[in-house]
């Protein structure tokens, strides 16, 4: 019976090491890290195909290791509470506008300054270079890392009461803007009322006539379908801004070097997916808003740039005098 027990005995303790043995063989393979990446964009729009890409890359380049769960449309909350949450680590990566991130620091306030960029690729020069060295430290005091630039694109001006050609078109008009004091500071210095109303909102306030329009770039009117709703679309192109990849910073630190480097590499390559569909888009997209018969005019932009000195005191005074002159250095001016 002795010899029974200790041979029983010697029986669980060699099941027990086998058991060790392998699950220490197996947890490697089945370890797997899963990041939530949160949203705002409509699922047909080029931010959401970019973050696809995104996903399938960084799975494929670590193996599966690395999980990339997507949540568009911003199922996860409105765009400031996604990207309070990213700060707080709730969510794992996020892609706010410069306008969210400055609420954490202000140095990214400046980039959306009135008429600040010429071209696409003035912004794409300037962003990726000077901007992004100055500013991804400072950032990342705040929790975030910054892996790259996206996109988002000019903002337009949409309206249902006359076609606009000049600042004085603008002049009384009532217009939906997001709560970023750039865009309101550039309107209302070029005449028009503005308030606030959530996005999900929009569609319903333009039909009800609560407002007279709205503005957003050519992507979102289109995706949004807000041309069914306007008659004039004005190519303003007031305000530019992008969705900027950024990551809470201690969900990052755990991550090892080798996946560091695919998550930014590939989160690079996303956001240049980003860039060539947004501008490859606009062209055809403004095409077919013009066919379903909303009248598109091409103001003298030098003309609203003529009103924006109220504008850039406002802008100035919130991202801090000594960060916009930062900014101008980079944008030569």
């Amino acid at each position: 019976m002795k010899n029974l027990k200790i041979k029983n005995a010697a029986l669980s303790v060699c099941a027990v090491l086998m058991s060790v043995t392998a699950l220490s063989a197996v947890s490697p393979a089945d370890a797997k890290t899963a990041l939530k990446l949160s949203h705002f964009a409509a699922e047909t729009h080029p931010g959401h195909i970019a973050a696809k890409q995104f996903k399938e890359r960084v799975e494929a380049r670590t193996n599966g290791e690395v999980e990339i769960q997507l949540y568009p449309s911003s199922e996860l909350g409105s765009p400031p509470e996604q990207l309070e949450q990213t700060v707080l680590g709730i969510i794992d990566m996020n892609l706010p506008t410069q306008g969210a991130l400055d609420k954490y620091e202000k140095a990214f306030g400046t980039v959306m300054t009135p008429f600040a960029f010429g071209s696409y690729e003035q912004a794409h020069q300037v962003l990726d270079g000077p901007f992004m060295d100055w500013a991804a430290p400072k950032l990342e005091e705040k929790g975030l890392v910054m892996l790259s630039n996206w996109e988002y694109g000019f903002r337009n001006v949409t309206n249902s009461v006359r076609p606009i050609n000049t600042p004085e078109d603008l002049a009384g008009l009532k217009l939906r803007t997001p709560p970023e004091l750039q865009i309101v500071a550039a309107l209302e210095a070029a005449g028009a009322q503005t308030t606030q109303i959530a996005f999900p909102e929009l569609p319903g306030a333009l039909t009800a006539g609560v407002v007279d329009g709205q503005e957003n770039p050519i992507g979102v009117i289109y995706h949004y379908k807000m041309y069914e709703l306007q008659e004039n679309l004005a190519l303003t192109r007031h305000v530019y801004n992008s969705m900027v990849h950024v990551m809470n910073k201690k969900k990052w630190d755990s991550l090892t070097p080798e996946e560091q480097t695919i998550i930014r590499e590939e989160s690079v390559s996303a956001g240049n997916l980003m860039r060539e569909l947004v501008q490859q888009q606009e062209a055809d997209e403004l095409a077919k808003i013009k066919a379903a018969g909303v009248n598109v005019t091409e103001p003298d932009l030098e003309k609203f740039k003529e009103q924006m000195g109220p504008a850039y005191e406002r802008v100035s005074e919130y991202s801090g005098e000594e960060n916009m002159k930062k900014f101008l250095s980079f944008i030569g001016k």
